[in-house]
C-alpha cells in the first residue's frame, strides 16, 4: 500500500511539469510561425523599399554636387568679370599695379576654370580671348607710359655705333620725381612693377640693356676721345656725350672705369634703384635685373677692348699694373654698391689679378704674329752673312756677374778667337762658324727675335718664362710648316731662291745648336737646368734646306737631259742637220749651266756651289759619253766632229763656275773643275779615242793599267774600236790587246 502512495505522489508532480513543458512547445511554434511571417514581409516589402531611398539619395548627392560646381563655376565667372571690370577702372586711373594685379587674379581664375575635368564651356574660350585683349590693351598702355619715361633721340643712321653716330645719341629719363607734390607710388616705379607683375619687364629691359650696349657703354670703351655729359634739368634728366681731342689713340682702363662708372651712378639715381616684387623671386631691385642682362657682355667687351690692351708687352712695366689692378677692384664694388653686380662676380677682377699669364700670351701672342709676317715676306731680299758678322744679339751678360755660382764663361754665339777645348786641343777659330753666304733678311730677324724672346723669358717669373719658351720653339716649328708650303711654287720654279731657302735652313740650325744653351747662365730657375734646348729641332732644319735645293737639282738634271736629248743620240755627224741639232743641244746645256751660276754666285757657300755646278756639269758629260760609246758607226768625219763638239764643252764647262762677284778670285775654282766633275777625266780620255790611230788607243790602254782603263771598261773600248775603224787584221790584232 505504501509503494502505491509513493507512485500517485510522484505522478501528480509529474502531470503539471508535463503540461507546462506542452505549453511551452506550443508557445515556441507559434513564434517560429510569425518569425518567418515577419521573414516573408522583410524580403518582399521592405528590402524594396530600401533600394528605392538609397537610388534616390544618391541621385539627390549627385544633384547637389552638380549645383555646388555650377555655383563655384558661377562664381569664379563672376569674379573673373568683377576683376577684368576693377582692371580696366584702375587701368583709367593709370593705378597700373592695381590693375596688374586685378589681371592676374583673372588669369588665375580663368585657369582654375581650365582644370575642371569634364567641365568644357564653350564660353571659357570667349573669356581667355578677353583676357587676351585687356593684357594686350594694359602692356600696349605700359609700353607707352615707358616710352614717355625713357626716351632715346638716336642718329637716323640706325645700328651705327660709329663715333659720328654716339656723339650725336641721346637717353632722356623722364623718372625726375616733382618737386612739389609727393606721390606715393613714384611713376616710374608704378609702370615698372605692373610690368613685372605681367612678366613683361624682362624683354623691356632686353631691350633697354640692348641699346644701352651699344650706343652708350661699348662706344664708351672702344672711343677713347668720347666722354658722357650728363645734364639734370626740373622734370628731366639727359645724358649726352661729346668728343674731346686726345692725346693717346687708347685710354687707360682706369678713364674707362671712370666714365662707365658714371653712367650706371646717374642711371642708378634716376632709374635703376627701383625695389620691384618679382613673381616667383621676392624683392630685387632693376638693377640687379639689368645687370644679369647685360653685365657677362659688358664685361666681355671690357675686357677684350680694353685691359687687353692695357696689358704690358714688356716685363719691365709689369710693376706698374698694380694700379690698373686697384681700379678695377674699386670699379667692381661701386657696380655691387648698387647692385648692379652680385656679391660673387669678379670676371674682370680675376682677369688684371692674372696679367703674368696674359702679359705671356700677349707677348706669345704678338711674337707670333711677327714670326708670322717674316716668314711670309720675300725671300730674295737678301743680306750677306760672313764668319765675322755676328747676329745683332742683344747684350749678354757675363755669366760669371750676379749672385749664382760662378760658371766657366759661356763662348759668345760666334767666337771671336779660338775657343778653348781643354787645355792643349784647340779648336780652329771657324770651328762653330757660317760660311760666307746670302739668307734672306727677314730670316736673320726671326733669328733676333727668337733672341730677343728669349732674353725677356729670363727676366719674367716662372711660368711666364716656360710659356716664352715654348713660343720661341714654336716660332722655329711654324717656320718649318709654314715656309715650305707658303713659297712652294717659288721654290719649285726659281733655282736662286731654292738656295737662298737651303741658307736659311743652314743658318737656323746653326744658331739652334746653341740657342737655349747661351740662357743657362742668364736664368735662375727654368731655363738653367739645361733642359731648355732646341738642339733637336736642327736635323729636321738641315733636312728641310737640304730637301729643297736637291729637289731643284733634280729639275736642273731633268732639263739638262731634255735638252741634250734633242742632240739625235750624236749619231751621222755628217749630216748637216744632224750636226746642228747636237751643237745646239750642247750651247743650250751650256746656256742654262751659265745661268744657273749667275743666279747662285755670292748666293750659296762656295763648297755648295762647286758641287752643285759640278754635279749638273757632270750630268752632261755623262750623257754625251754614253750616247757617244753607244754609237755602232762612227766615220772619220763623224768623229772630227765629235770631236769639235766635245771640245765645246771641255773649253767653256769650266767658265760656269763663277762663285765669287770677283771674277779674278773665280780662276782658282775653274781649275780645280776635275775635282768637281766626276767624269771629267773620263770625257778627256774619249775626246783621246776620237783623234787616236788604233796603235795609240792601245798604248793608252797599256794592258788594262794605262789611263784608258781607268774610264772605259775593256768592253766599252771595244765597242768604240769597232766603230771606228773598219774590219781589218790590225782591228782585230788591237781588239785581242784590249782584255
Amino acid at each position: 500500500g505504501e509503494v502505491c502512495t509513493m507512485i500517485n505522489k510522484k505522478y501528480s508532480e509529474f502531470l503539471p511539469s508535463m503540461q507546462s513543458a506542452e505549453d511551452l512547445v506550443a508557445q515556441v511554434e507559434r513564434l517560429s510561425s510569425n518569425i518567418d511571417l515577419l521573414k516573408a514581409g522583410i524580403e518582399n516589402e521592405v528590402q524594396r523599399d530600401l533600394n528605392v531611398a538609397v537610388a534616390e539619395f544618391t541621385e539627390l548627392k549627385q544633384q547637389l554636387e552638380r549645383d555646388t560646381l555650377v555655383l563655384s563655376v558661377l562664381k569664379k565667372l563672376q569674379e573673373f568679370d568683377t576683376t577684368i571690370k576693377e582692371c580696366n577702372s584702375a587701368l583709367q586711373e593709370k593705378q597700373y599695379v592695381a590693375a596688374a594685379q586685378q589681371l592676374e587674379k583673372a588669369r588665375s581664375s580663368l585657369r582654375s576654370l581650365e582644370s575642371r575635368r569634364g567641365f568644357e564651356l564653350k564660353i571659357l574660350k570667349a573669356l581667355g580671348t578677353e583676357l587676351t585683349v585687356q593684357t594686350q590693351n594694359m602692356i600696349y598702355h605700359l609700353g607707352e607710359e615707358w616710352q614717355k619715361l625713357i626716351v632715346w633721340k638716336l642718329p637716323p643712321s640706325k645700328g651705327s655705333s660709329s663715333l659720328e653716330a654716339v656723339v650725336l645719341s641721346e637717353l632722356h629719363l623722364h623718372t625726375v620725381p616733382p618737386q612739389d607734390e609727393d606721390t606715393a607710388v613714384p611713376p616710374v616705379a608704378a609702370v615698372l612693377q605692373a610690368l613685372a607683375v605681367l612678366g613683361e619687364l624682362h624683354s623691356k629691359l632686353k631691350d633697354f640693356g640692348h641699346l644701352l650696349l651699344q650706343y652708350i657703354l661699348k662706344p664708351l670703351i672702344s672711343h677713347p676721345s668720347l666722354a658722357p655729359v650728363p645734364e639734370e634739368q626740373p622734370d628731366v634728366f639727359i645724358l649726352r656725350f661729346r668728343s674731346q681731342e686726345l692725346a693717346l689713340d687708347e685710354s687707360s682702363p682706369m678713364e674707362v672705369f671712370e666714365k662707365i662708372k658714371l653712367v650706371f651712378e646717374v642711371l642708378h639715381k634716376y632709374l635703376l634703384n627701383v625695389p620691384l616684387e618679382q613673381p616667383g623671386e621676392g624683392r630685387v631691385t632693376l638693377a640687379e635685373l639689368l645687370g644679369e642682362l647685360i653685365w657677362e657682355e659688358l664685361s666681355d667687351c671690357l675686357i677684350h677692348n680694353c685691359l687687353v690692351n692695357s696689358i704690358p708687352t714688356n716685363s719691365s712695366k709689369l710693376e706698374q699694373y698694380k694700379e690698373v689692378i686697384e681700379s678695377t677692384e674699386e670699379f667692381e664694388k661701386a657696380l655691387k654698391k648698387m647692385q648692379f653686380l652680385k656679391e660673387d662676380t669678379t670676371a674682370l677682377l680675376k682677369y688684371a689679378c692674372n696679367v703674368d699669364s696674359h702679359f705671356a700670351n700677349k707677348k706669345c701672342q704678338d711674337v707670333i704674329m711677327a714670326a708670322r709676317n717674316l716668314m711670309t715676306s720675300e725671300i730674295h731680299n737678301t743680306v750677306k752673312i760672313t764668319p765675322d758678322s755676328s747676329i745683332a744679339l742683344p747684350e749678354l751678360p757675363d755669366p760669371g756677374s750676379g749672385d749664382h755660382v760662378k760658371l766657366p764663361r759661356a763662348c759668345s754665339l760666334v767666337p771671336n778667337g779660338t775657343v778653348s777645348v781643354g787645355s792643349e786641343s784647340r779648336l780652329s777659330p771657324l770651328t762653330l762658324c757660317l760660311p760666307c753666304c746670302r739668307i734672306s733678311s727677314s730670316v736673320q730677324q726671326l733669328v733676333e727675335l727668337a733672341y730677343h724672346t728669349l732674353l725677356e723669358a729670363t727676366a719674367s717669373t716662372d711660368l711666364c718664362c716656360v710659356q716664352l719658351f715654348d713660343c720661341v720653339r714654336n716660332i722655329f716649328q711654324l717656320f718649318y710648316e709654314v715656309v715650305p708650303t707658303y713659297h712652294r711654287e717659288n721654290l719649285q720654279k726659281l733655282p736662286q731662291l731654292a738656295a737662298i731657302h737651303h741658307n736659311n735652313c743652314m743658318y737656323i740650325a746653326h744658331h739652334l745648336l746653341t740657342l737655349g744653351h747661351q740662357f743657362r747662365y742668364r736664368s735662375t730657375s727654368v731655363l738653367s737646368n739645361g733642359a731648355a734646348t732646341f738642339v733637336d729641332l736642327v736635323p729636321a732644319f738641315r733636312r728641310l734646306g737640304m730637301e729643297c735645293f736637291l729637289a731643284q737639282m733634280r729639275v736642273q738634271k731633268g732639263e739638262i737631259l731634255e735638252r741634250l736629248s734633242s742632240a739625235r743620240n750624236f749619231s751621222n755627224m755628217d749630216d748637216e742637220e744632224n750636226y746642228c741639232a747636237a751643237n745646239k743641244a750642247i750651247k743650250q746645256v751650256l746656256h742654262q749651266l751659265r745661268r744657273l751660276g749667275m743666279v747662285w754666285q755670292d748666293v750659296l757657300p762656295v763648297n755648295v756651289y762647286c758641287k752643285a755646278m759640278g754635279a749638273l756639269l757632270n750630268t752632261a758629260l755623262a750623257e754625251i759619253v754614253t750616247r757617244i760609246a753607244a754609237l755602232e758607226d762612227i766615220s772619220a768625219e763623224d768623229a772630227d766632229r765629235l770631236y769639235s763638239l766635245c771640245r765645246i764643252m771641255v773649253e767653256e764647262g769650266p767658265q760656269v763656275f763663277t762663285p765669287l762677284l770677283e771674277q779674278d778670285k773665280n780662276k782658282k775654282y775653274q781649275e780645280e773643275v776635275p775635282v768637281y766633275v766626276q767624269k771629267w777625266m773620263t770625257f778627256k780620255e774619249l775626246m783621246i779615242i776620237l783623234q787616236a790611230n788604233l796603235q795609240e788607243i792601245v798604248d793608252q790602254w797599256a794592258d788594262g793599267k794605262g789611263p784608258l782603263a781607268e774610264e772605259f771598261s775593256a768592253a766599252e773600248v771595244k765597242s768604240l774600236i769597232r766603230a771606228l775603224f773598219q774590219n781589218t787584221e790590225r782591228r782585230a790584232a788591237a781588239l785581242a790587246k784590249i782584255k
